[in-house]
């Protein structure tokens, strides 16, 4: 990416800006804006299939709220 930080470097400074009581509506809102703009630059179904793949991953994983 010719200089530039990579996503992970990006997100992991967001992150540690906020508060601990901010990062999850900080990575909701990301979430939601990331999918929206996947929806404009790929087309619906693959920003669907992007969404279901996260949520097959953190299913998988045995993540609850």
């Amino acid at each position: 990416m010719s200089g530039a930080p990579d996503a992970a470097a990006v997100v992991a400074g967001a992150l540690s800006r906020r508060r601990a009581a901010e990062r999850g509506r900080f990575l909701r809102e990301l979430l939601a804006h990331t999918a929206a703009g996947l929806v404009v630059i790929e087309g619906e179904a693959e920003a669907s299939e992007a969404v279901y793949r996260l949520a097959d991953a953190v299913v998988a994983r045995g993540v609850t709220p």
